[in-house]
């Protein structure tokens, strides 16, 4: 879990050095031209040694610690948790203090803390137990004679004394001798006790049983690292505390095919409600290559009747192209329209207020609203500026010109595929954990097919299909696609109600 000091932090970051246990999300903060270099360790696996990686980090900053400043570029050390709670930072910190390089700590919320939070285990409650312990559960191999107890440097006699909650980083491997341990110490083997895999995270794992056997129930419930185990009687808590896998959406994997930009008010209302969401961005956005005739365009707005905008990003390139021109809204005609709540709200958030807004939110819909709004003459002799996507078909410029319009239909942004689809997605995708798939236009189903390795095409089949309205769907059904569930109401709103009821919860 991340503070807004450590997204600050990001957002400035030239390179960032991150972990296996750190969230890949969280790379999103990061600015487009950083560098992301992984050194993920596990139990079994080191990309790097951490002499290795403790050199990177020193080769790194020298690259930058001339030119230090409020505005510099840094290079960001991104591990899972808090860094210095079983993650090295001290030693790290110890090794860029020796080179002369200057640093900051910046504290993350440790696993052992959030983890249980989100398994409904509060670590202390007052009439149960007023001390916590935060042990690691595996420090370093076993010296050969040495007896598992001091292998571990664990002092299992003060711990079975001390009771209260005793949190386990880092422990699945050693489970069966950490229980073993506690209780030949004299800590009752009917303890409650819980080991949580994922912890946060909305693929999370719980298992619940007592000290006794809680590592054969991990065990048999093929729990894995990473996973902390929670032993005390908080852990009694957990039935009526148990919130987070409760959400209606927990359990769930979705793919959200929006642009990278555009995702995140999806993926953010599907995560609030437990789905544990992956973003395979489909679409890039991009300026027109030619600016002249939008430009041409937008000096003369203000001779228009009316200007119509289809998508946020029409809205967003025409308000960049505004300020480049060094104008304002004030440069906008009398009447302005908009396909959709949220073209809607990105009009609002530059102060301007819809003048229509079709009831249903389709390009076909903006004709006849305009008519009704013009009166009785419609749109006879109406100029109307239409900005739109250079892929946009052609329909609502020859409806707004049937009515009599006179219609400037500019393109005023590019879109395109991207290179490749994410790693992740594609793994998903081939073990069958994809769930439910969100199309918010035929672009996103044409692209997502093109995209796509001919033997992972059939994993859309077996997932569910979610539209978020008509024209969407006859692009999937073009492709062999058809839409299991297609939104009432045709925006991100709509598309979350209608996931909600197909699934029932």
């Amino acid at each position: 879990m991340l503070t807004q000091h450590g997204v600050a932090a990001l957002r400035r970051a030239a390179v960032v050095v991150y972990d296996a246990l750190a969230n890949r999300a969280l790379l999103d903060f990061c600015p487009a031209d950083c560098e992301r270099i992984f050194v993920g360790k596990s139990a079994s696996h080191h990309t790097l040694t951490q002499d290795r990686i403790n050199g990177l980090l020193v080769e790194q900053a020298q690259k930058f610690v001339s030119r230090r400043g409020s505005g510099q570029r840094v290079v960001v050390r991104l591990k899972g948790g808090d860094p210095y709670i079983f993650g090295r930072g001290g030693e790290e910190g110890q090794y860029l203090a020796a080179a002369g390089i200057p640093f900051a700590v910046i504290p993350g919320i440790t696993s052992g803390l959030a983890g249980p939070a989100y398994a409904g285990i509060p670590v202390t409650h007052r009439e149960l137990t007023s001390t916590v312990t935060l042990i690691t559960g595996h420090e370093q191999e076993q010296a050969k004679g040495e007896a598992k107890d001091t292998a571990l440097r664990v002092n299992y006699q003060a711990l079975a004394a001390l009771g209260g909650t005793l949190v386990f980083y880092m422990g699945v491997k050693n489970l069966p001798e950490i229980c073993a341990s506690l209780m030949r110490h004299g800590l009752s083997g009917q303890t409650p006790a819980a080991v949580i895999r994922q912890a946060t995270l909305p693929q999370q794992q719980v298992v619940v049983g007592v000290v006794a056997d809680i590592a054969q129930k991990a065990r048999q419930a093929g729990i894995k690292a990473p996973a902390i185990t929670v032993i005390g009687q908080v852990v009694s808590l957990r039935e009526t505390l148990n919130w987070f896998e409760r959400q209606p959406l927990f359990g769930l994997t979705v793919l959200v095919t929006r642009t990278r930009q555009q995702a995140g008010a999806l993926t953010g209302q599907l995560t609030q409600l437990g789905a544990r969401v992956l973003e395979a961005p489909t679409i890039e956005i991009a300026e027109s290559q030619d600016t002249a005739p939008v430009d041409a365009a937008l000096k003369n707005m203000s001779t228009m009747d009316c200007v119509v905008f289809t998508s946020t990003n029409g809205v967003e390139a025409a308000w960049n192209r505004l300020r480049a021109l060094g104008r304002d809204s004030r440069a906008l005609p009398a009447k302005v329209a908009a396909v959709g709540t949220a073209t809607a709200a990105a009009l609002e958030r530059i102060g301007i207020m819809a003048d229509v807004l079709p009831e249903e939110f389709i390009g076909e819909k903006i004709g006849v609203s305009l008519r009704q709004h013009f009166g009785s003459d419609g749109l006879v002799g109406c100029k109307v500026l239409l900005l739109r996507a250079d892929i946009a078909r052609p329909v609502l410029r020859e409806q707004l010109e049937h009515g009599g319009a006179k219609v400037v239909d500019v393109p005023i942004y590019q879109t395109r595929a991207p290179a490749a689809l994410p790693s992740e997605v594609l793994e998903a995708l081939a073990a069958g954990e994809v769930q439910w798939i969100t199309f918010t236009s035929a672009s996103t189903v044409r692209n997502l097919h093109a995209l796509l390795p001919d033997h992972l095409r059939p994993m859309v089949h077996a997932a569910r299909r979610l539209s978020i309205g008509p024209i969407t769907s006859e692009a999937l059904r073009e492709l062999d696609w058809p839409p299991t569930v297609e939104a009432a109401q045709h925006d991100i709103v709509g598309m979350v109600q209608a996931l909600l009821a197909a699934t029932g919860r």
